[in-house]
């Protein structure tokens, strides 16, 4: 029988610690939507140290997620359904990655905790929680932080702020966090903990969000309230659209002549693939897809028509520069969707944005639909069914004929005619095009692969395409592979899960390698080695910085890096970490050594050398603008004749008002 609180003895307690408590806690919280119920917390990613080893950690073995499993002192070890599993990371950045892939496959609708003790560990979360915050997604870090009753002031790690006292390195979550607390006191644990799910859970204001503890605060004993570990379900709700605005949408639909739909994340988030489907079946309007938004619809999906903006298709942006009413459903509207404000050249342009958030709904002066994605369709589906709209079959013809013409370049991009040389960038993607089905997932963030494929990838389901680019997070690939791994485990046969790095990426976090071994997840690994920073490379020589400082070479006798490749074996390197790697010099190699391992049960790593593209296997050029500010006085031509052509594109740029 539980003790009861002695202010008010029919209130039975439990006495735990700060951190047990919180863990007991976050063991029975759900999530709950469309019927379907989940743990929203199901795992904790942790390092250990000073700041968290006797608090958080020791809780954790109590609830079971150490291999001692537990359940002793009455804590949050009560039956299976309530354990609390512990995942071992080397990297406090990629542990939030980890649970930004988890968070990610499982809709949002689940997530992690990560826990790090003071210090370094703590700020080390910080371009993780950027990430996740960036990109709507779920993540919860229990950071440890200084004493709250500063028996030693300053203790190890500490930060001392001359002009505040109450000041540490966790103040740096902040500005990346869409909640922050601190726990000063174990009683301020209840409010702080109901408001962090309240926050995890709301699908418009959802990220990172950050329970700051004090590490004695974490260890401090307190009579907690039974009430406070009862089972509780978060609903993820599906806000409607308002009857205003409902019918000011279906105006505007009515009397467009060449729509364009926008598909962004929100699109995903809310699984309203099929109600988008619906949509375009009925009104034949295409579909174009930002990073997020792409696998929104298949890529044989007759309204497909690949991605937008910089890194998009001929046929997206071609169908973008003579939109008259671009419908954004679930999309930010960033930089590169909008190629910098010079797309939407229409003169008669509109913008009607169905977004969760009325933030996003507003932006580019647009007609509102604040809704959830796949609600804000059906009314609108529903709406323009009495109606009979369908966009001019003439239209339709336009855009099927281009989506064809555009697929020729995708061909030609993949083409190998040379099965004895060694492949490009493209002809990888294309080998690996060849083989996948749609239970494959592709994993990516950053450097040239995101736009090789935005522009070429034929994405065939809607979880296949998992590229991060609202942060586009160097080191995101391999941690968040294992977090999707860890999301789909249960299903058989297992999914094969790609993470496609440069080696500028590899080299920036490798190091949860060891936990895909340690796991046994089989993870895909694919290495491609340019022997540089091959986007910026392109991007330097673009804007007239002609590369400098994008190459791993060795000096010349200049002090230049234009010397010989340095001699990094980042196979070797990866085998070093446990991983089984397979080695491939030609097309056929890779065609070969790839097939192997999407067989393989373990983590393995196909290594390849890629060759500089050429014009037939080469990826079509930028099919948009994109602003990168080019030095408006310069000495070298190369910076002379990029301003010119900087000038020349800026003056397209609208503001749409």
């Amino acid at each position: 029988m539980s003790p009861t609180s002695p202010a008010n003895p029919a209130c039975p307690t439990r006495r735990l610690t700060t951190a047990q408590a919180l863990v007991a806690f976050l063991a029975r919280q759900y999530t709950e939507r469309d019927g379907r119920r989940q743990r929203l917390i199901s795992a904790t990613w942790g390092i250990f140290g000073h700041g968290n080893v006797a608090g958080i950690g020791q809780a954790l073995l109590e609830a079971g997620g150490g291999r001692s499993g537990g359940g002793g002192n009455g804590g949050a070890g009560n039956g299976a359904a309530h354990r609390m599993p512990y995942l071992q990371g080397r990297n406090e950045q990629a542990m939030v990655h980890a649970a930004v892939g988890y968070a990610r496959q499982s809709g949002r609708l689940s997530a992690h905790a990560v826990t790090t003790s003071i210090g370094p560990g703590a700020t080390n979360l910080v371009t993780g929680a950027a990430l996740a915050t960036i990109n709507r997604l779920p993540v919860l870090l229990l950071p440890g932080d200084t004493f709250a009753t500063r028996p030693a002031d300053p203790v190890l790690q500490q930060l001392e702020v001359e002009y505040a006292g109450d000041v540490s390195v966790n103040d740096c979550l902040r500005p990346v966090s869409r909640y922050f607390d601190r726990i000063t006191r174990p009683e301020a644990l209840i409010p702080a903990a109901l408001q962090a799910m309240r926050v995890l859970a709301d699908p418009a204001g959802t990220g990172a969000v950050t329970l700051a503890l004090p590490q004695d605060v974490q260890a401090e004993a307190y009579d907690w309230p039974e009430e406070f570990f009862a089972e509780r379900d978060w609903h993820v709700r599906r806000p409607a659209p308002d009857a205003h605005e409902r019918e000011a949408a279906v105006r505007a639909v009515r009397s467009a002549r060449r729509p364009l739909i926008v598909a962004g994340g929100g699109v995903r988030h809310s699984a309203a693939e099929e109600t988008l489907a619906a949509f375009t079946a009925a009104t034949r309007i295409p579909v174009a897809s930002t990073q997020a938004g792409k696998g929104a619809l298949r890529h044989d999906h007759p309204a497909d028509v690949g991605g937008i903006g910089h890194t998009g298709t001929a046929t997206a942006d071609e169908l973008a520069r003579t939109a008259d009413l671009v419908i954004g459903i679930g999309t930010r509207f960033s930089d590169f969707t909008t190629a910098s404000g010079t797309l939407f050249a229409n003169p008669a342009v509109r913008f009607l944005h169905l977004n969760i958030t009325g933030f996003d709904a507003h932006k580019l002066a647009a007609l509102p639909l604040v809704a959830d994605a796949r609600a804000g369709l059906e009314a609108l589906t529903a709406a323009l069914a009495g109606h009979g709209y369908r966009v001019d079959p003439a239209y339709e013809t336009e855009y099927t004929g281009a989506k064809e013409a555009w697929e020729e370049r995708v061909e030609a991009s993949f083409a190998t005619p040379d099965p004895t040389a060694r492949p490009t960038q493209t002809q990888v993607l294309g080998l690996l095009d060849g083989l996948v089905t749609e239970d494959d997932i592709l994993i990516n963030a950053a450097g040239s692969l995101p736009g090789d494929l935005h522009k070429l990838w034929r994405t065939r389901s809607r979880d296949q395409y998992h590229v991060e680019y609202g942060y586009s997070c160097m080191g995101y690939e391999i941690p968040a592979a294992i977090g999707v791994l860890l999301a789909a485990e249960g299903r058989t046969p297992r999914r094969p899960v790609w993470a496609l790095v440069g080696d500028g990426t590899y080299l920036m976090n490798p190091t949860e390698i060891v936990t895909a071994v340690q796991e046994n997840l089989p993870l895909k690994l694919v290495v491609l080695q340019n022997h540089g920073y091959a986007s910026i490379g392109g991007l330097s020589e673009s804007v007239g910085a002609e590369r400098f400082g994008t190459a791993y070479r060795h000096r010349d006798a200049d002090g230049g890096f234009t010397g010989p490749p340095l001699p990094v074996d980042l196979a070797a390197n990866a085998a070093s970490l446990g991983m089984r790697v397979l080695r491939a010099t030609t097309v056929d190699d890779l065609r070969t050594a790839l097939s192997e391992a999407r067989d393989a049960g373990g983590p393995t790593c196909v290594y390849v050398e890629t060759e500089t593209p050429d014009t037939v296997s080469g990826p079509p050029p930028a099919q948009a603008w994109w602003d990168v500010p080019v030095a408006e006085t310069a000495s070298r031509p190369a910076a002379v004749k990029a301003r010119e052509e900087y000038d020349r594109q800026v003056a397209a740029r609208r503001r749409h008002l």
